[in-house]
């Protein structure tokens, strides 16, 4: 137990029936680090990192994390400082609103919200492969990256942040894609990193050592 009452080098994965949680674990055991996938407080307080993953519809998501009591926890862990990073659904949630569900209030730690990918000729929706990042504004997640590194994408919405100077990285399909941001504790990436190989193993390398 560290000085600040958390578990040293324990990541909590929060379980909120989302998809894609199992490979988010995979991938931190390989990197040599404890895991749990949770809805306890007291696990996700004590915890030294927290993710929130998933895969899944926004309004539904924001059903469950309620429905678990999990939107209390995660502003506690927000405000405790402890760093923190959104995956792919788990980016979305932490804003405001989305299109995909109307009238239903995200977590609303990070201001911005959630557009349906435009209808573009020659573009697929949902956004599924690999896209170029764009870095700025020195996100700590992209710390030792190449320019223009790719990443890996499953979408069919995405996020206009409504502080640019929250967004380290953008990329482009039908419209220009705040694909992650960073403000204070809290990290998010609409891309997988887990799944988008050397590149997202370095990312969230950054992440364990933040």
């Amino acid at each position: 137990m560290t000085e600040e009452g958390r578990d040293a080098g324990l990541i909590a994965i929060l379980d909120y029936d989302a998809g894609n949680i199992k490979s988010v674990e995979k991938a931190m055991q390989l990197l040599g680090q404890e895991v749990r996938i949770t809805r306890d407080r007291e696990t996700a307080l004590r915890a030294d990192k927290v993710i929130l993953p998933g895969v899944g519809a926004f309004g539904d998501a924001m059903g469950k994390i309620r429905q678990y009591g999990l939107f209390e926890v995660i502003h506690e862990v927000v405000d405790k400082g402890t760093p923190f990073l959104g995956i792919c659904l788990g980016l979305q949630l932490l804003f405001d609103r989305s299109d995909e569900s109307p009238g239903v209030e995200g977590l609303g730690i990070l201001k911005g919200e959630i557009l349906r990918i435009p209808e573009t000729p020659g573009l697929k929706i949902p956004h599924m492969g690999w896209n170029s990042l764009e870095f700025q504004n020195n996100g700590r997640l992209f710390r030792n990256m190449e320019p223009k590194s790719y990443v890996y994408f499953v979408h069919s919405y995405y996020l206009k942040a409504a502080d640019e100077g929250i967004v380290t990285a953008v990329t482009e399909y039908g419209a220009q894609i705040h694909a992650s941001v960073e403000q204070k504790n809290v990290f998010a990436c609409q891309f997988h990193p887990e799944k988008s190989s050397d590149v997202g193993i370095q990312i969230l390398k950054n992440f364990i050592t933040i």
